[in-house]
């Protein structure tokens, strides 16, 4: 006879809200583990999250397409959290609207720098172009960056993995990093970890403080634009031979 809980395992591991209670309980239960640290940066929730989850993935031999038919309400909220970006926007406009020249200058260079460093990197290790083509975009969020690497030729998963490992480094190394070079503005380092880490970036940048955050968001939505128009140039002129 069949086993009962193996039975009641087997019909609920195709349930889509087993898998979207189970992502939702590994962020909630990494968030307070966070809290409890004080949001120390080694103690990112997405980062814990999402080990979590890939374990649970691996344990119960779960393949993503049946994980992810629970995970895509989340990945569909994704859309509605970044429009919620516009409230702190408008709540800080005076602010944003005195930094805006420095901040379009920082955009230029910010994406531009973020583009050549990464193929350029890449390159010196001899990987192939559809690798170059998929770190590219590595700073920008990830339906964007999956969107710019499927029209340019390379491999979008592998997009979403190098932009999720962009955002999680980057959201451990900003505090430390902004802290070692005495970087007291709250809009430059907010700008700085959003146009670089994207929305993980931008989520640790309110985590520390509110304006941060703000420009953060500012940053990141921005550099989605400036990267979708800049990279196809910028791929060109680095690939030629």
């Amino acid at each position: 006879m069949t086993d009962p809980s193996f039975s009641l395992w087997v019909y609920l591991s195709q349930s889509p809200l087993l898998w979207l209670t189970v992502t939702l309980a590994a962020y909630v239960i990494a968030d307070r583990i966070s809290m409890t640290f004080r949001r120390h940066p080694l103690c990112n929730p997405v980062l814990m999250s999402v080990v979590t989850v890939a374990l649970v993935l691996w344990a119960t031999g779960t393949s993503y397409p049946v994980y992810f038919e629970g995970a895509k309400f989340v990945h569909f909220l994704l859309g509605p959290a970044t429009v919620a970006l516009a409230i702190p926007l408008y709540e800080n406009r005076r602010v944003v609207l005195r930094a805006i020249l420095p901040m379009m200058v920082a955009l230029v260079f910010g994406s531009v720098t973020a583009i050549v460093s990464a193929v350029w990197v890449a390159e010196l290790f001899g990987m192939p172009e559809t690798i170059l083509i998929s770190l590219a975009p590595k700073s920008v969020t990830a339906p964007v960056g999956m969107g710019i690497t499927e029209t340019l030729g390379g491999d979008p998963a592998l997009t979403a993995i190098l932009i999720m490992l962009t955002g999680v480094i980057g959201s451990i190394m900003v505090t430390p990093l902004m802290n070692a070079l005495r970087m007291k503005d709250w809009r430059a380092r907010g700008f700085a970890v959003g146009l670089a880490s994207h929305g993980i970036g931008t989520a640790r940048a309110f985590q520390v403080n509110s304006l941060a955050g703000t420009f953060a968001g500012i940053a990141m939505g921005l550099n989605a634009l400036v990267t979708a128009l800049l990279l196809p140039f910028v791929l060109r002129l680095l690939t030629a031979d």
